[in-house]
């Protein structure tokens, strides 16, 4: 029987976007990093706040992440923000990529995690932005289920 795809270890999180974007759908890629950036995810730092993906070449990749340096490597370190190559399949590719470019939506790194057996991931959300409007009636939501469950938790 298949395992569900639960991440294993989150190493980044991106909390913001889920406020400002509709994530419509969720994508599993991996990252191609050098040793010093698997280090440092492994220490559990980094940062996806302004990161996405887009393409480049023909390819998928990542920009804007935050992955800092790793200490004990000194002169050998790598650069803090480089694209970095996202691996999914062609067919998945190319329809992210046309999503992108056909209905304007936008491909948000989620998180970062390594999987069961130690490779590291990135959780892809392809994105439509919200409006402030939305992000109001997102807020209102919530705290009425809050209230919601609050009275009914009080009432027994």
């Amino acid at each position: 029987m298949a395992q569900p795809k639960t991440p294993g270890r989150v190493v980044a999180q991106n909390r913001r976007a889920r406020h400002d974007y509709f994530i419509d759908e969720n994508v599993e890629a991996g990252i191609v990093l050098v040793g010093t950036e698997v280090k440092s995810l492994r220490e559990g730092r980094g940062n996806l706040q302004d990161a996405y993906a887009g393409e480049m070449q023909g390819e998928l990749y990542l920009f804007n992440a935050h992955i800092p340096e790793y200490g004990p490597a000194q002169r050998f370190n790598h650069e803090l923000k480089r694209p970095r190559k996202l691996l999914v399949r062609k067919r998945e590719r190319d329809k992210l990529l046309g999503k992108v470019k056909r209905d304007g939506m936008t491909l948000i790194p989620l998180s970062i995690y390594f999987n069961a057996r130690g490779f590291a991931k990135v959780d892809l959300g392809l994105a439509r932005g919200k409006k402030a409007h939305d992000k109001r009636e997102t807020i209102k939501a919530r705290d009425w289920q809050r209230e919601k469950a609050r009275v009914l938790r009080d009432r027994g």
